[in-house]
């Protein structure tokens, strides 16, 4: 229990703040969340949708850094194709682990056709291609399909997340 005037503090001795920033996967618009409320449905405060659904969401290029920049919990990007045979077969597995992962880590798609210059500045060479961020950072990168219990153990393994 904290006295007042105390910090909680975590296994590092870092201070831990009681609230985050989620970035809305429908409007994009940056809401302080406490961290309390991580698992009780948290709603945007713009748009009023939920802002961990649990679900791969939608990037665009013009989405794209402000959810890699501006969010505090850590971000998953499957970069891919409608085209592209690898990704359509990947993506029931990567909704799955969306579900299995929230509200620790949110999972997001970004189409490389649509957003080429994004592609681009990432260095993407082939697709299905899985980059992690945590803090507006990339912490690992993984080219190629994966099934359900290799996307869990990659993802957690890339951005230390809780076993569910």
């Amino acid at each position: 229990m904290l006295r007042l005037g105390e910090t909680a503090r975590s296994a590092k001795g870092a201070p831990v703040s009681d609230t985050l920033h989620v970035v809305c996967p429908h409007c994009h618009t940056t809401n302080r969340v406490a961290r309390t409320r991580l698992d009780g449905g948290a709603n945007c405060g713009s748009c009023k949708q939920a802002l961990l659904a649990g679900e791969p969401f939608e990037l665009t290029a013009t989405s794209f850094d402000r959810h890699v920049g501006s969010d505090d919990l850590p971000l998953v990007v499957d970069f891919w194709a409608p085209w592209c045979a690898p990704c359509r077969t990947m993506a029931p597995a990567y909704a799955e682990a969306a579900a299995r992962l929230a509200p620790a880590v949110r999972l997001g798609k970004l189409d490389t056709e649509a957003a080429p210059e994004i592609a681009a500045r990432f260095g993407i060479r082939g697709i299905p291609t899985l980059i992690a961020f945590r803090g507006g950072r990339e912490v690992a990168r993984q080219s190629g399909a994966m099934g359900v219990p290799q996307l869990l153990q990659w993802i957690r393994a890339s951005v230390q997340a809780p076993a569910a």
